[in-house]
């Protein structure tokens, strides 16, 4: 089954300072059902020319309409971290739009969009600071962060990023019906199991949410678990999906 004949399409979202590639090895992974369509920001990739964006607001009309035209079958959006915030504001959009919604919203390292965020906003850290603090997140390789010329190319789309992810705040729109899963961390200094478990609130829809051993990116060590979660969770996986659900009560941070 080739891309154009598969199932399900599954648009994916990156981290701050991420880009499409970071999606690239899902594609042999979840075929043949489901086509991996990484979606590339401005400011990195083919886009690198382009200025990033800095808002939700000013990100939410342009990737729609970026998107829309590839909603020619059942689809799904994966978001990791802002990219969960990100897929969360599409999955909206398109509603209002009188689009079809997606099969399923995954959402992964990222607080639901209603709670307040753990830490003060990166946008007054110095550059010192500001890297050091991208650094304890254990998603960028520090041999990249030791490299100056490579740190003044990627430092200002990586600052907008992250200006979009803490100013960001739910825009007006629909609540999603849309089945939602989460994943999450143990170990994530960013977003706890409790903070995931309230993405139930955002649908009127199932819920599930998954935990991994690992820290803000766990998906690097957990790819495998990971994405046959992603198959059972839209019926494609080699065996049939569990109700499974992590207890969230008194789960706190």
């Amino acid at each position: 089954m080739s891309g154009t004949e598969a199932e399900i399409r599954l648009f994916c979202l990156p981290h701050a300072g991420g880009g499409g590639a970071f999606f690239h090895p899902w594609r042999a992974a979840l075929a043949p059902g489901i086509e991996v369509r990484p979606v590339v920001l401005p400011g990195r990739e083919s886009r690198i020319r382009e200025l990033p964006y800095v808002t939700m607001e000013q990100a939410i009309g342009p990737l729609a309409e970026l998107i829309a035209p590839q909603i020619d079958r059942p689809y799904a959006l994966f978001g990791h971290s802002m990219g969960a915030a990100v897929c969360y504001e599409l999955a909206r959009r398109f509603v209002t739009l009188g689009l079809p919604a997606p099969v399923r919203l995954f959402v992964s390292a990222r607080r639901a969009p209603h709670l307040p965020s753990r830490r003060a906003s990166y946008a007054r850290l110095d550059d010192a600071d500001f890297l050091a603090e991208v650094a304890r997140l254990n998603g960028t390789p520090s041999d990249v962060l030791q490299q100056p010329d490579l740190v003044r190319l990627f430092l200002p789309t990586l600052r907008a990023d992250f200006e979009l992810n803490d100013t960001y705040t739910p825009l007006p729109a629909p609540r999603l019906e849309c089945p939602v899963s989460a994943f999450v961390g143990r170990d994530d200094p960013e977003a706890d199991t409790a903070e995931l478990a309230a993405w139930a609130q955002v649908t009127a829809g199932a819920f599930r949410i998954r935990e991994f051993d690992g820290d803000h990116f766990y998906l690097k060590d957990h790819a495998a678990g990971l994405l046959d979660e992603i198959r059972a969770d839209l019926h494609l996986g080699p065996t049939a999906p569990t109700n499974r659900q992590l207890p969230t009560a008194g789960v706190s941070r």
